[in-house]
């Protein structure tokens, strides 16, 4: 009712109601990602309270990020089964409900059940898949730069929220801190019920940027039928392509090198050096002022460059600037420089990797490849948040997965330029053998 009525006062004034849409998922990764970003603000103080280890409650967020990432592919199924309105809306009821139900936890399994399963399968229906499907149905033009602003949502609301939270836990503990997740998620899901269309057919309009002629052609694809094995059907398909396992590869240090290293164990990182949370905290607001930035304009780019050099310099950068990190001294200076460089690219490599799925296996089937190449992200994050925290507890110190995360990124920075150029078909295996 609400989206029939806001329709027609958008197009008199020539504005598309795909931006409305697009806000809305904005909003929805960016409360999505406050609540990934939130436990790295709270280990320190659950560990002090009920005696946890570091890499007790580093193995809560590592099956999280499992779960986060598993769900990608199943997420676009679930997406395309049930629409895009009440994914977004069952998503961030479980995230707010595990965010309160977190406060009355005692028991490290009751951990498991609020950060691992709730906050991982709720995150996992709204994660960078969302994005992607998003800028997939309601755009054609300006694609890239809509999957570069979905993106740096989700880096930017993991970052920025923490300083708020660390000074709430610094001055009320650290149940005070779920407050905002918890209220931001109720109100955005009613603004997904109220406003969210699930494609632009459902108000009579073409995708942003797509002529009546496109649309015909598009229309006369065979469409990809959606079932619980269509994951898996299409992940045996791309599997054959070598693009795939790059940017699987690639992307898998990409997580590895981010939310499950940085975003997790920065702030103790930092108290290990004599720095304490709010300063911590406000560094990684830093880095999501910058990561905002960079993901835009790598949004731009992508539309205008060779997506596989993009990649290229992000990774490398963001390797260099991990070896960096543990000889910044973690002074103001040093941490700011650090910032700078890593923040600038955090999540920068989506776009890239999403424009080269898209190239590679087709608007009809990116959603779901891009899942599993998501997935990849995520179980380098998980292995990242309980390895470093394994290592932490082990050897009293985060430089060896640092430098181990640097490493890793530099050959992902190599790898990446194995993948074909945009608009070379690549080979797969029925193909080659149809040529045979």
């Amino acid at each position: 009712m609400f989206a029939s009525r806001v329709f027609p006062w958008l197009q008199r004034r020539g504005i598309h109601y795909g931006w409305v849409v697009a806000a809305i998922t904005f909003l929805t990764m960016l409360t999505m990602s406050a609540a990934l970003g939130l436990p790295g603000a709270m280990m320190q103080p659950l560990g002090r309270e009920f005696g946890w280890s570091t890499e007790q409650v580093s193995s809560t967020l590592a099956l999280r990020f499992a779960l986060f990432g598993l769900m990608g592919p199943f997420a676009a199924v679930l997406m395309e089964r049930y629409g895009l309105r009440a994914v977004m809306c069952v998503g961030l009821a479980l995230v707010g409900s595990g965010m309160a139900l977190v406060t009355f936890a005692s028991q490290l399994w009751q951990l498991f059940i609020v950060w691992s399963l709730m906050l991982g399968v709720g995150t996992g229906m709204t994660a960078l898949v969302l994005g992607a499907v998003v800028a997939n149905r309601w755009f054609v033009a300006r694609r890239g730069l809509v999957v570069g602003m979905l993106t740096a949502s989700s880096a930017t609301g993991q970052l920025a929220f923490l300083p708020v939270a660390a000074w709430m836990i610094e001055h009320w503990g650290w149940r005070s801190a779920v407050a905002p997740v918890f209220v931001g998620a109720a109100l955005i899901a009613l603004l997904c019920l109220l406003f969210v269309r699930n494609r632009p057919s459902d108000l009579g309009l073409l995708p942003y940027g797509q002529t009546p002629a496109e649309a015909s052609k598009v229309a006369a694809a065979v469409p990809v039928a959606m079932n619980w094995r269509t994951p898996f059907v299409v992940l045996r398909e791309a599997s054959a392509s070598r693009t795939f396992w790059i940017l699987a590869g690639t992307f898998f240090i990409c997580g590895l090198s981010t939310n499950g290293l940085v975003q997790t164990h920065f702030i103790s990182l930092c108290g290990d050096n004599g720095l304490g949370a709010v300063p911590a905290a406000s560094v990684l607001a830093m880095m999501g002022a910058f990561d905002f930035v960079g993901t835009i304009l790598s949004g731009w780019l992508s539309d205008r460059y060779d997506n596989r050099k993009l990649l290229f310099w992000y990774y490398g950068l963001r390797g260099l600037s991990l070896f960096w990190l543990p000889h910044s001294e973690f002074t103001i200076y040093g941490l700011g420089l650090f910032a700078m460089f890593y923040g600038l690219d955090w999540i920068a490599t989506v776009p890239p990797t999403v424009k080269l799925a898209g190239a590679t296996f087709g608007p009809q089937k990116v959603g779901l490849v891009f899942g599993w190449v998501f997935a990849a992200h995520q179980l380098g994050a998980a292995t990242a948040a309980y390895g470093a925290g394994f290592a932490r507890t082990l050897l009293l110190t985060y430089t060896p997965a640092l430098y181990t995360a640097g490493a890793a990124c530099l050959l992902a920075a190599v790898v990446v330029m194995a993948i074909r150029r945009p608009g070379t078909p690549a080979k797969t295996a029925p193909a080659a053998a149809a040529r045979a």
